[in-house]
């Protein structure tokens, strides 16, 4: 085993864990001042055992330990598994929610209370500090899980930044990708439109130059669109994305119906591709979590604006567990100046329901 393979091994939590045991139980062993008896190495092993479950189950950890540490504090022995009880508690703060972590604490404060109190009989300002000792390792384990946790927070913060300036910085570039290509290609469209008529074959490497120009801008502009793509997504051809694509959708999802009302309208490019993809979204969501259900997407062309509604009579379903699909929805329709609505129906199932405004062309 190479020295890498060794420190992996190390760095993993079952090791740590195991390792961890191991010394809680040469600790416990080693601190025994009446002797190894059968109650003692019962106790130590126990103790020591119980390591390796105390990041799955800290909080039955933290009782069974506890219910060691009551059995070894009896008089007239006193075999507590300290180094263990110590450790069942902070792993009880660090891997638990802030009010589990105070409840655990509150438990083990009353049963010192309890012990150092009534069972060695002393007074209670000599007690209370003693007592009060086991909230002290909860309390540095909930630290400790604040700060991995503001830590977690802080990079995600950081990348999340990083990724916004990066798409700000495309975004540039792509703005002066087409503002100089696109002027390129209409000098030499102007240039071809002044020579035609006294210079053919200028006039043609003009065009050629034009055509070749407007092909390196889609490619520099595919390119850029693909680094901006998350999770692996292709750019795929928005040529066959629109409304006139929606029969063929509810057609393919197998278990939809469309109804369309009122006068058809071109529609703007965007409110085209937006209405599209609300329907090929909805209709997926239903699919995912809603197996077996029945859709109906429903296309009305109103005074001003469209209107598209997709509901499905499966298990009614709270809109937080879609993903986040519904959030690229209400980023298409918040884009096209519209207003999405999504959530269980009062019929049952779930509706997806998107009103976009159709602006006047100028």
């Amino acid at each position: 085993m190479s020295v890498a393979d060794f420190r992996r091994w190390v760095s993993r939590p079952w090791a740590g864990d195991a390792a961890l045991a191991v010394v809680v139980l040469a600790a416990e062993l080693g601190s025994a001042s009446w002797g190894l008896s059968v109650r003692v190495v019962l106790i130590a092993v126990g103790g020591a055992g119980l390591m390796l479950l105390r990041r799955r189950y800290p909080v039955v950890v933290a009782v069974l330990v506890g219910v060691l540490y009551v059995v070894g504090a009896q008089p007239p022995l006193y075999d507590a598994p300290v180094s263990a009880m110590m450790i069942a508690l902070y792993s009880a703060g660090r891997h638990t929610p802030a009010l589990t972590s105070v409840a655990v604490a509150a438990a083990a404060v009353t049963i010192s209370l309890a012990l150092n109190g009534v069972v060695m009989g002393a007074p209670l300002s000599m007690t209370l500090p003693l007592a009060l000792s086991p909230a002290m390792p909860v309390a540095a384990g909930h630290l400790v899980r604040l700060r991995k946790e503001l830590t977690a927070r802080r990079e995600q913060q950081a990348a999340e930044h990083a990724v916004r300036e990066e798409r700000r910085r495309i975004a540039r570039e792509l703005h002066d990708v087409i503002a100089h290509h696109v002027s390129v290609v209409g000098l030499y469209m102007g240039v071809a439109r002044r020579t035609i008529p006294i210079d053919g074959e200028r006039a043609q490497r003009a065009l050629l130059t034009g055509e070749e120009t407007a092909r390196r801008a889609m490619t520099e502009m595919r390119h850029l669109l693909d680094v901006l793509r998350t999770d692996g997504e292709s750019v795929e051809n928005q040529a066959g994305v629109g409304v006139a694509r929606l029969p063929a959708l509810v057609e393919e999802s197998g278990n939809a119906a469309l109804e369309v009302t009122g006068e058809a309208v071109e529609l703007p490019t965007t409110v085209d591709h937006a209405v599209y993809r609300i329907v090929q979204e909805a209709l997926t969501n239903t699919r995912k979590h809603a197996v077996g259900a029945s859709s109906r997407v429903r296309l009305a062309y109103l005074p001003g604006l469209v209107e598209v509604e997709v509901t499905d009579d499966g298990q009614a379903r709270q809109s937080g567990g879609v993903g986040l699909g519904l959030a690229g929805m209400a980023e298409r329709v918040s884009l096209c100046g519209g207003r999405l609505r999504a959530g269980p129906s009062p019929a049952g199932g779930f509706v997806v329901h998107a009103q976009i405004p159709l602006q006047e062309k100028t």
